[in-house]
């Protein structure tokens, strides 16, 4: 079994579609038995689905996701465990634990038309979804400040 988690230092980057590295865990037995960062060669939303499947990978965990990404990913016999925020390692120990706090309906929702910046450097009041966020409503990501009612969720 393969998991792929969205990475940027260490933690769940918020924005699966905008990605820039992937942590891929090899896990046997229930125990991980190797990890590695790989970058996505500036592929991005639906593509990733198709990078992650010639990898081997059956599992993702991720922040937010759009509808687009999270339909190829279906398609790909991807399982999806969005809406995951933390330290990547912590995320995929939890998740062979069966204790993995996710959201299973997590969503990106500007793909909806909100208003906040997903993945970028947000700094505004309904925003700031990615890793480093400022918003009052929003800061999602490893780097954030403030609430998480209007991130990706």
């Amino acid at each position: 079994m393969k998991i792929a988690v969205t990475y940027e230092n260490g933690q769940i980057f918020q924005h699966f579609g905008h990605s820039e590295n992937f942590k891929i865990y090899s896990v046997e037995e229930g125990q991980v038995k190797n990890s590695e960062v790989v970058g996505t060669n500036g592929s991005g939303h639906g593509a990733l689905a198709g990078v992650l499947a010639s990898m081997g990978v059956t599992a993702l965990i991720c922040g937010g996701i759009g509808g687009g990404a999270r339909q190829a990913l279906d398609e790909a016999g991807i399982e999806i465990y969005g809406g995951a925020s933390g330290s990547a390692d912590d995320a995929v120990t939890a998740l062979l634990a069966g204790s993995l706090q996710f959201d299973p309906d997590a969503s990106c929702s500007h793909h909806e038309g909100g208003a906040h910046n997903c993945g970028g450097h947000g700094h505004g009041a309904e925003g700031g979804c990615g890793s480093h966020g400022h918003g009052a409503e929003g800061g999602c990501g490893g780097h954030g400040h403030g609430g998480c009612g209007g991130g990706c969720r």
